[in-house]
């Protein structure tokens, strides 16, 4: 299980912040959100959203570890 962690936009699409979901990778958690919750499974896909597997923003797919913490970060704007 990965503690799954939810920001801005994302949190407001899903309803929820924080929660345990099984997933052996970063790709296996999204697909089993977007399975669970096609909106946010398309908020997910949006171009610009990135991940961090353990306050680490990461790439790809990578495998996770027991207890690995990802976060779902939406499109950043600055000024």
């Amino acid at each position: 299980m990965a503690k799954v962690l939810l920001f801005g936009r994302l949190s407001d699409v899903a309803g929820w912040r924080e929660r345990e979901v099984a997933g052996a990778t970063v790709g296996a958690l999204r697909a089993r959100l977007a399975a669970e919750d096609a909106d946010l499974g398309e908020a997910l896909a949006a171009p610009g959203v990135q991940v961090a597997v353990d306050q680490a923003i990461v790439r790809g797919d990578p495998a996770l570890a027991s207890g690995a913490e990802v976060a779902f970060l939406p499109p950043m704007s600055g000024g």
